[in-house]
């Protein structure tokens, strides 16, 4: 186990280029098991989620290749429909992709409970009510999800609560059902285009990704095509808010600015000077940043993956700030952390109230997910000091590279290896 060490109050300058779309990557790979010839998917991020995902693939009998660019191609054309009950599957939230795509193809699954980070409660009713419109039957014994349908048929589908996960997985399952899908209230989110851009280009009849009804035409089978996975909108909005934080100039190269139009109105109603370009970003600091009030909502709403970086980079504004999280009320675990760190911030239901402007001082602190990592890493390049995180499995799972990225644009940050006496405190917290 490792921990990072920032050393603060280094400004920042330079270039950085984003990594693939994590929240795309773990539906497209997936994805790939519906069709029957291999599959290529470029740009894939260099993440932790990305390799059990192929480890998963070779479980159910998948020839599965990656690249040192990580571009991956998937040949499916041997795999079974092997139950994944546990252990990898576990490891991360998105697993519940597996439940559509193997459903789509051979009609039955046995897929363990997701895992992935904490985030207060996270059901997926909402896909397992998709899955028997379609005509699977969804039981839950011992921890693990099982599917089963004679046939899937196309039904119209209400979404109560607007789901990315769910819109994906319904998506996955209805392409090669019999007759027509319709899925009302859709989540409109990048991703979940690039999600239907593959499988069109497999063969798959979509219309409306993108929109809040999708209609999708059941076809008999998909076949393999190459496929440029989008940039990580996230990780783009994280390097952003980081330079508003302690840039001097940091242009982010690889990004839709179009995907961040809510965080850029943000950004430069606190004063931070921001350019944009076809694919690029050009984020500066100002010496003072003025107070603003955040509301998570789904996109094209502000992202609740950007709330805890956000949060942080308000310690720095003059006067109240208030966020608040309409999407996960209990992702707020990053404020304990922070207040060690000298942070002024409470807590009041669902919104947090951060007061400043506070000069962060470095302190010893924990990832509980994988953005309240990215939070304390933007903390600890503010801070006086050194600043140890600790938790990196964490934002393993959603920042490719990161160590090099940020030293690239000027700050002293490193790995180093936990004491036993580290790990064992660990455990124990």
């Amino acid at each position: 186990m490792e921990k990072l060490k920032i050393a603060g109050g280094y400004p920042l300058k330079g270039t950085v280029r984003i990594s693939g779309a994590k929240n795309s990557a773990v539906a497209l790979i997936p994805a790939t098991i519906l069709a029957e010839s291999p599959v290529t998917i470029e740009g894939l991020p260099d993440i932790s989620d990305v390799e059990i995902l192929k480890d998963l693939l070779e479980e159910i009998g998948g020839k599965v290749e990656l690249s040192d660019d990580f571009d991956m191609t998937v040949d499916p054309s041997t795999m079974i429909s092997m139950p994944l009950p546990n252990g990898k599957v576990k490891k991360l939230r998105a697993s519940y992709y597996l439940m559509g795509a193997m459903l789509g193809r051979f009609k039955k699954a046995v897929i363990g409970l997701p895992g992935g980070c904490h985030l207060g409660p996270r059901p997926i009713d909402q896909h397992i009510k998709g899955f028997e419109a379609l005509g699977a039957q969804v039981t839950n014994e011992q921890g693990a999800i099982y599917l089963r349908a004679d046939e899937l048929r196309g039904a119209r589908i209400y979404l109560d609560v607007v789901s990315v996960g769910a819109t994906i997985n319904i998506m996955l399952a209805a392409v090669r059902a019999k007759g027509r899908t319709i899925i009302e209230n859709a989540a409109k989110e990048p991703e979940i285009i690039d999600v239907a851009t593959l499988l069109t280009n497999m063969g798959a009849k979509i219309k409306g990704a993108g929109t809040d009804v999708i209609r999708i035409d059941g076809v008999d089978s998909l076949h393999g095509c190459r496929h440029t996975i989008i940039p990580d909108r996230i990780e783009a909005g994280t390097y952003m808010i980081l330079g508003a934080a302690v840039g001097e100039g940091v242009l982010i190269d690889n990004v839709i600015p179009q995907h961040l139009e809510s965080l850029i109105a943000k950004l430069r109603e606190m004063g931070v000077k921001i350019e944009t370009g076809d694919d690029q970003v050009f984020v500066s600091s100002s010496d003072k940043l003025k107070p603003v009030d955040i509301k998570t909502l789904v996109y094209p709403g502000f992202p609740t993956d950007l709330q805890q970086p956000f949060t942080t980079l308000l310690t720095r504004a003059t006067g109240s700030s208030v966020v608040t999280d309409t999407i996960y009320g209990a992702r707020f675990k990053h404020i304990d952390e922070l207040r060690r760190m000298n942070a002024n911030i409470k807590v009041e239901g669902r919104s947090a109230i951060i007061s400043g402007p506070l000069k962060l001082q470095g302190a010893k602190v924990k990832a509980s997910d994988l953005r309240a990592g990215a939070a304390l890493v933007i903390a600890g390049l503010l801070a006086e000091g050194i600043t140890e995180v600790t938790g990196l499995e964490h934002i393993d799972r959603g920042y490719s590279h990161l160590v090099e990225k940020l030293n690239g644009l000027g700050a002293t940050v490193w790995r180093e290896a936990l004491s036993k006496d580290e790990v064992e405190q660990l455990k124990n917290t």
